[in-house]
Order: structure tokens, then sequence, then C-alpha cells
């Protein structure tokens, strides 16, 4: 498994602390963590670019948003088979 490099949420500047608390904010509220607890995050392996961070995230969590056409559960089915056909484990 390959290293990268992570920025701790205790150790982020006020521009990454921004980028995680506002995308974060977009998320439902079962994929809710504790406030800057990014460990094991496909989150935190941006935190060295918060600019990517914001706006890769934030994409994902409009998504989701609950105004749109599509039922939570429809939005779950859908990221659960992008996330087996890409071989991922989360």
């Amino acid at each position: 498994m390959a290293w990268i490099k992570t920025i701790p949420f205790e150790e982020a500047d006020a521009t990454l602390r921004r980028a995680l608390e506002s995308q974060r904010s977009l998320y439902p509220k079962e994929y809710d963590r504790t406030p800057g607890d990014t460990s094991e995050s496909i989150v935190s392996t941006h935190t060295l670019i918060p600019e990517v961070l914001h706006h890769a995230f934030a994409a994902f969590g409009a998504l989701l948003s609950p105004t749109l056409p599509l039922s939570r559960a429809q939005h779950e089915m859908i990221t659960t088979h992008v996330s087996a056909i890409n071989r991922c484990h989360y």
C-alpha cells in the first residue's frame, strides 16, 4: 500500500480547516465523523491541497443533496455499485 503524507486536523491551517469543514457540511449525517477526524479517509489524502480537497469532495456532497430527485437509498446504491466496479474496499 502506498503512503501519502497527510495533515491532521489539529495541525491544519485556516485554509485547510475551512476546506474540511465546508465539504463536510454537505454530506448526510450518516457520513458524519468526529470533527477533525480524517484518519483512514480518502479526504485525508487531499489535505496537502485544500482547494482540491474542497472542490472534489464538495462536488460529491452536492450530488448527495436531498433536494435532488433520487432517494437516499438510490444514492447509496449508485455509490456502492461504483465502488464495487472500482474494486474499492470502502
